[in-house]
């Protein structure tokens, strides 16, 4: 079990990474935001590269922070019996939920997601739009996302089982978002 948390360890660590960068996106896309609109009106000038780049960074910020999300224990769940259940009855829903639903959909999006990127990457896809982008790096980040988000879930499972073993304490507490 020690190495397989040293795994899950080496799992966190690098989805952290990527969830800092996630974190990046969102004030690069606000200042770019701003500054495209600022232009627009002081300059009455606009390209469609600076609207794209904020729809990347955007899906950057999903696709990147969801590993981390998940991570934090912040993710969107459906609350119905998760919080009126004992903590080892939620260490077995979410063991089941990463082993049933996660794993198994993360695993198949990141398969169908890899040929769209890597056609657009052998094609050098460009944006239709004037003015617009390359597409691949947007598209990469799809199979990116999926491959990080399977193996956020492979690295919750293995802390689940240990809390189920009794080797580690596993914090399940999950605040429902204030409406």
């Amino acid at each position: 079990m020690g190495a397989l948390l040293a795994f899950s360890r080496i799992i966190d660590w690098l989805n952290e990474k990527f969830g800092r960068i996630a974190d990046w996106c969102v004030l690069t896309s606000c200042l770019i935001s701003a500054g495209n609109a600022t232009v627009r009106y002081l300059l009455s000038y606009s390209t469609n590269g600076l609207l794209e780049i904020q729809w990347y960074l955007f899906g950057a910020l999903v696709l990147l922070g969801a590993p981390y999300t998940l991570q934090k224990n912040e993710h969107v769940r459906v609350d119905l019996l998760y919080m009126s259940v004992s903590p080892r009855a939620r260490l077995w829903i979410d063991t089941v939920g990463f082993i049933v639903i996660l794993i198994p959909a993360s695993i198949y999006l990141t398969l169908l997601s890899f040929p769209f990127f890597w056609q657009s990457f052998l094609s050098d896809e460009m944006s239709q739009n004037a003015g617009g982008l390359i597409l691949w790096p947007a598209k990469l980040l799809l199979p990116l996302g999926f491959a990080l988000l399977t193996l956020q879930a492979i690295s919750e499972l293995i802390k689940r089982i240990g809390g189920l073993a009794g080797v580690i304490e596993v914090e399940t507490t999950y605040e429902k978002p204030l409406q």
